[in-house]
């Protein structure tokens, strides 16, 4: 998981900000044109637009433009970065705590 380190943390880091997060919800439900995607948060077009392209540029989504239409795309498989670390944290706080179960109970047994 080293390799993808700072492919992780831009990822991370797009997913901060509440404003993207929404983004990237929207678009799990399928791909939708920037101005209907704008038109859904209080903030201008230029203010909307470095999100989609922090979010473009961290990999998260693709934008394809058809004339005077520019569409997002979710890109699902970035997000198995994400899920990839969560795992792996899992996983950790998951054998930390059994060892800690563990000498808990061979502390108490030691006690009696």
């Amino acid at each position: 998981m080293a390799q993808h380190s700072a492919e992780l943390d831009g990822v991370l880091l797009a997913l901060a900000d509440p404003t993207r997060r929404a983004v990237v919800r929207h678009l799990g439900r399928g791909p939708t044109s920037v101005g209907a995607l704008a038109r859904e948060f209080p903030i201008t077009l230029p203010s909307f637009m470095k999100h989609v392209r922090t979010l473009e540029s961290n990999g998260l989504i693709h934008t394809a433009k058809t004339g005077r239409v520019r569409t997002c795309v979710l890109n699902r498989e970035r997000l198995a970065l994400v899920d990839g670390w969560l795992a792996e944290q899992r996983r950790i706080w998951s054998e930390r705590t059994d060892r800690l179960e563990q000498f808990a109970t061979d502390h108490a047994k030691d006690t009696q």
